[in-house]
């Protein structure tokens, strides 16, 4: 019998895996599995064991309605992870919020087995966690009033502000804004205590940077081995007018800091050798409107401080670090070509060896015995699982192990699809394709242009599922064009500050490679993209007419009030300039400007919490796209932010989104969703 259908009941109801942990004998691994709330309205998350030899099956490990995740091994097996789950410990009255708004706690499930318990909470919520390899020092970040002493000193001024009814914040730095939240009132800091005891309980909790101002804000951390050395960023002005993050080392018991790498870069990423001799980070240069930005690795020893750069020449931008378990070499994740493989650099000499170009990897965690890699894989065509690589092996084909995975069988074929742009530079793109198209049934395209700008669609999405489309009768082209990561530097400096040039002609180049195949009609076609993707189908909008139909999700729309109103307007001007010298950049590649062209229906997508692109943008879209007598539609989630994460949230997007293209791509009746 046929198995389920891919839709959007099996899309909803599928696992979905991210992230893995491997303990330190490499006996044990985990993997967070997020699936549909029992109230259908939201995702929650739980552990899960999977079998590192790939014998046994996917076991779950916990279970509570807000769910866990961040997960981190203790040397003896025992697992630390993050839940806003409630404390059953606590006295009457005590934890009972609302699980919404419950902070998360760090939590402990012994390795021998019985109930998690809490082993650290503070009214902000704790905000990730590292273990030191061999003395099982626990590292962490919380967040905390200026001023506080500690998390009890913390509840006293929440209940202050609580029970007079004010949650007003004064600022006096840029900027407020990331992604979906203020920043503040609360400062995130640094935390080290000793490895739980025979009683289960962690070692007093030490302040690390007691006044850490926004210092600390989105920066990683790791601790050293042996629980000496925290190594994290440092955002050496705040959070002002540049995004400098310097590396340092903080000692875990006295909380002394001093500089380990000091440069005008970003470093991130940072994670410490098995050995406790060095630490790695990616260092990225910000990049001016004359130049792209630049990312590489970069190595600094522990004891001496003598730094080098580990990634000379390395026409990649390496992110998702691990260490060798021997120390002797860095492994790392790049897009390259449509993909993202595993790499390995040896830290004596250099020497770069790429172990496998299939797919796009995550999760990297090297075991500790038999030169194993354990690490997520996904392609646009299939959502992750996990697998095993040789430690050293060239271009291997990875082993999978048993991983949860969707009922329903993902339909669709997946093929390459490479333009030649007029300036004669190749164009990568992925066309996923109706499992029956051909020549006498060429699919509709539509065409999935990607945000960053700096990524590729290499990987499998749940946001913006092309197999959804190819199960409707679509074909989905999935197109890499200039800004796009994997394609070396050049590439990226093709569009760098020219938004509107060669990103726009890549995509047509990319429409028309794929329209020339029999199996593609290209007389019914449409456009899509969210964030910059968004702002690439305004542009797109204005610009041609062969579309039948265009949506546009977070979309920039007008450059000039954008810089002024998105949470870090400064990164921005790596690429555009600064406005207040020059706007040139920025009126010659804003959208608003050719509204008068635009002739193709338009969909229009945000969210009221999106602090990245804010919703003025399509409000300004929409009063200009009415005002000019454009056919279009306004799908406004006021509970959403830049994604769309609340599942019946994600059910109407592509309800109406499916409804749109229907009509006017297919020429249906427009169906207007039920809940709308």
């Amino acid at each position: 019998m046929p198995g389920p259908v891919w839709d959007l009941d099996a899309f909803l109801a599928a696992p979905r895996v991210a992230g893995l942990a491997l303990s330190p004998d490499g006996r044990h691994l985990v993997t967070s599995v997020a699936r549909v709330a029992a109230d259908g309205k939201r995702f929650t998350s739980a552990l899960w064991a999977l079998d590192p030899a790939g014998d046994a099956a996917p076991r779950r490990l916990t279970r509570s309605a807000p769910g866990e995740s961040g997960a981190a091994f203790l040397p003896d097996g025992s697992l630390l992870f993050t839940s806003s789950r409630a404390d059953p410990d606590a006295k009457p009255g005590d934890g009972d919020a609302d699980r919404d708004r419950r902070p998360a706690g760090l939590w402990l499930l012994p390795a021998a087995g019985g109930e998690a318990r809490l082993v650290f909470a503070a009214p902000g919520g704790v905000q990730g966690v590292a273990v030191a390899r061999d003395a099982g020092t626990v590292a962490f970040a919380a967040a905390m009033f200026p001023g506080t002493a500690d998390a009890a000193a913390d509840e006293v001024r929440e209940k202050a502000r609580t029970d007079a009814g004010v949650a007003a914040q004064l600022f006096d730095e840029y900027p407020i804004r990331y992604w979906d939240h203020y920043l503040g009132p609360r400062q995130r800091r640094l935390f080290a205590a000793a490895a739980p005891g025979d009683d289960g309980r962690l070692g007093d909790a030490r302040d690390l940077t007691p006044e850490p101002g926004r210092h600390l804000d989105q920066t990683s951390f790791d601790i050293a081995p042996g629980g000496a050395t925290v190594v994290t960023g440092w955002r050496r002005d705040g959070r002002r007018h540049r995004d400098v993050v310097d590396l340092v080392a903080i000692d875990a018991a006295t909380g002394d800091r001093h500089p380990l790498l000091v440069a005008e870069a970003e470093h991130s990423g940072v994670r410490c050798s098995p050995d406790g001799r060095w630490a790695v980070c990616r260092r990225a240069w910000p990049g001016a409107p004359e130049r792209p930005s630049d990312v590489t690795l970069w190595l600094v020893d522990l004891v001496t401080g003598e730094h080098r750069e580990l990634t000379p020449g390395l026409d990649l931008w390496p992110h998702g670090l691990a260490w060798a378990c021997d120390s002797t070499a860095v492994l790392f994740v790049a897009d390259q070509g449509g993909r993202a493989p595993v790499f390995r650099v040896d830290v004596d000499g250099g020497r770069v060896t790429r172990l496998s170009r299939a797919g796009a990897f995550d999760s990297l965690c090297p075991a500790p015995a038999g030169g194993r890699v354990l690490a997520l894989l996904t392609t646009p065509s299939s959502p992750p699982v996990v697998v095993a690589l040789d430690e050293a092996a060239a271009d291997q084909a990875p082993v999978r192990l048993p991983t949860p995975e969707p009922e329903a069988s993902v339909p669709g074929r997946l093929e390459e699809v490479v333009a030649t742009a007029d300036d004669g530079v190749a164009v990568h793109s992925w066309l996923v394709l109706p499992d029956d198209a051909s020549a006498d049934r060429p699919a509709p395209l539509v065409v999935f242009i990607h945000g960053g700008p700096l990524l590729s669609w290499n990987a499998w999405h749940w946001r913006w599922n092309a197999q959804l489309l190819a199960a409707r009768g679509y074909a989905v082209l999935l197109p890499d064009p200039a800004l796009s990561t994997g394609y070396g530097l050049s590439f990226v400096a093709r569009g760098w500050g020219r938004w509107g040039d060669r990103p726009y002609t890549d995509v047509m180049a990319a429409v028309d490679a794929a329209v020339s195949r029999p199996d593609v009609d290209g007389s019914r076609t449409a456009a899509m993209g969210g964030s910059f993707g968004g702002y690439m189908a305004n542009w797109v909008a204005g610009h041609t007419d062969r579309f039948r139909a265009i949506v546009t999700h977070a979309g920039l729309w007008a450059l000039d009030q954008f810089h002024g109103t998105t949470d870090l307007g400064v990164w921005w001007e790596r690429q555009l300039g600064d406005p207040y010298l020059d706007r040139d950049r920025y009126e010659a590649h804003s959208p608003n400007r050719h509204v008068g062209h635009i002739r193709t229906p338009m969909l229009v997508i945000h969210g009221e919490r999106d602090h990245r692109v804010p919703v003025g943008e399509a409000l300004r879209l929409w009063t200009d796209l009415r005002r000019h007598g454009v056919e279009s539609r306004f799908l406004y989630f006021p509970d959403e932010n830049h994604w769309i994460e609340k599942p019946q949230n994600a059910r109407l997007w592509y309800e109406t989104v499916f409804a749109f293209l229907d009509h006017h791509v297919l020429g249906h009746p427009w169906q207007r969703p039920g809940l709308l």
